[in-house]
């Protein structure tokens, strides 16, 4: 069965997908938002689906395989200028982004993106790249690494934990999910972690969010496709973001008000929109889900 993936009737609503557009997914993940777009464009229209991990790349080339104009291509979407440039293309009409981890990669332990099994400490969503959280977690100094669990975790308790990783790792390498689990639990003050027991936020939670940031230069890449699609984009084209923490929401808003205040842009929503209760009720992954969408001017 697909993973269905977050507000995907508010993500056909606010791209308005017509037939002849070319649109971009550029985390079609397994092809769940790509799935629903696709038949608007016909005919005459294309979607282009990105993806920077291989291994749901060929879920979404099986989910969308009867869409002829589907094309499918490995890519970082943080590279979207290059990638669009080196295959001829100009203008898009649409750029549709669901950032973070994907349920398919949360789903297969051997990824080490949850702490759900124990598995190896990886959490690439490029296989091909060197770094791994198992090398960030054995070998950042201290002090680095309190600082990258309070940045990208919003992790208060940073320093208490890179302690304890730092002198667990003087007895032997941290390799797998469930050591390092194991580990911020114990470093997680008794009252704090009941207290986020009760809101179903495992201790764990914020510091494999953050190694999973880092590893994968999510904001990074957030913060240059934003800083390419007004470029990109067609008269009257449409830029929906989903995002589902704070970090990459922060980005998507300040640059959407900054496109605004340039001028040519018009916000298609002034505050995030977020799922229904009944929606999170179905699948509580994308309880945390924002979405905001912008639209260039028809005229210069």
């Amino acid at each position: 069965m697909w993973h269905e993936p977050a507000l995907v009737e508010q993500v056909l609503h606010f791209l308005a997908p017509r037939p002849g557009d070319l649109i971009v997914d550029g985390t079609v993940g397994a092809g769940g938002h790509s799935a629903a777009i696709a038949p608007r464009l016909a005919p005459g229209g294309r979607l282009i689906g990105l993806d920077r991990d291989a291994q749901v790349l060929e879920l979404a080339r099986e989910r969308l395989a009867t869409q002829a104009h589907v094309t499918l291509w490995q890519a970082n979407f943080g590279d979207l200028a290059a990638v669009l440039s080196e295959h001829g293309l100009t203008a898009i009409d649409g750029l549709v982004l669901d950032v973070g981890v994907s349920s398919v990669q949360l789903d297969t332990p051997e990824r080490g993106f949850s702490f759900m099994h124990d598995a190896p400490l990886d959490m690439r969503m490029d296989q091909a790249q060197p770094v791994t959280a198992a090398s960030l977690v054995n070998r950042l100094p201290e002090r680095e690494l309190a600082d990258l669990l309070y940045k990208y975790g919003e992790e208060r308790g940073s320093r208490r934990i890179a302690r304890a990783i730092v002198e667990a790792r003087r007895r032997r390498p941290i390799r797998t999910t469930g050591e390092l689990a194991g580990l911020v639990r114990q470093a997680s003050p008794r009252p704090r972690r009941e207290s986020t027991r009760r809101r179903g936020l495992d201790p764990a939670t914020r510091t494999f969010q953050a190694l999973r940031i880092v590893v994968n230069q999510e904001l990074e890449a957030l913060e240059r496709v934003l800083a390419q699609a007004p470029t990109l984009m067609a008269r009257g084209g449409r830029v929906v973001i989903i995002s589902f923490h704070s970090l990459e929401d922060r980005v998507v808003k300040r640059a959407f008000q900054s496109w605004v205040k340039a001028g040519g842009w018009q916000l298609l929503t002034r505050k995030p929109v977020e799922p229904t209760a009944e929606a999170v009720t179905a699948n509580r992954r994308i309880r945390s889900a924002k979405l905001r969408a912008i639209r260039r001017g028809e005229t210069p």
